[in-house]
């Protein structure tokens, strides 16, 4: 049985900021407004927006500034811009009609220039979570969002670890990634009592830190 959904990616990230344990893994994120984009550009020069409730990568959208201008990249199609206000007019024309959440870019290590990130799946068992799966999701070639459904490969997390950052001892990172999940399941479960299962999605940057991009109660 799968237990209490919970779509709203703000109130899972609130609850996983509020431990000093998690918080370090979480991008910078914030509610979106023109106002918080521009700014947050200012900062990372990308950034990832994304609808508060939806999931499989739908309406997931990179925005980044350059030397060019402003620009984004929304599946397979980059538009650049020579200023802020008329990449968001575009922009505001391909968001879906949902509230989007801003979150800080993270630099995925990559294999063969696609990037890589990883899945996480638990399940409570009774009054014992069990892992199910640990799987790397390595994005279709020419898109930037990993998710299967929108024909990435998956592989295992072994494997993706060792071919996307060789110096980095594999073992030491999917024990991390273990430890980091099961401090995020106390908590998710303490902010939102009935949850059976969680999906994690877990990037590594170049430097091989763990970044927590998002948490699924109804993981695919």
């Amino acid at each position: 049985m799968a237990g209490r959904q919970l779509a709203s990616k703000w109130l899972k990230t609130e609850a996983l900021l509020s431990d000093a344990r998690v918080a370090g893994y979480i991008p910078r994120t914030r509610e979106y407004s023109a106002a918080g984009l521009l700014a947050m550009l200012g900062r990372y020069g990308n950034v990832v927006i994304k609808p508060i409730v939806g999931g499989g990568g739908y309406g997931v959208i990179k925005v980044f500034r350059n030397q060019r201008g402003y620009g984004f990249t929304y599946m397979d199609r980059t538009r650049v811009y020579a200023d802020f206000g008329s990449m968001r007019h575009a922009l505001d024309r391909v968001k879906v009609r949902r509230k989007y959440l801003i979150q800080q870019g993270i630099s995925l290590a990559r294999i063969a220039g696609r990037p890589i990130d990883y899945r996480v799946k638990v399940v409570k068992n009774g009054e014992v979570w069990e892992f199910r799966s640990m799987v790397g999701r390595l994005a279709r070639p020419g898109l930037f969002v990993t998710n299967l459904c929108k024909g990435g490969t998956m592989l295992s997390c072994r494997k993706g670890l060792g071919k996307s950052l060789p110096r980095i001892k594999s073992s030491a990172k999917q024990a991390e990634m273990r430890r980091l999940t099961h401090v995020c399941i106390e908590l998710l479960e303490r902010h939102f009592p009935g949850i059976g299962e969680l999906g994690f999605d877990y990037a590594v940057d170049h430097s091989g830190k763990i970044w927590i991009l998002e948490v699924n109660t109804r993981p695919q």
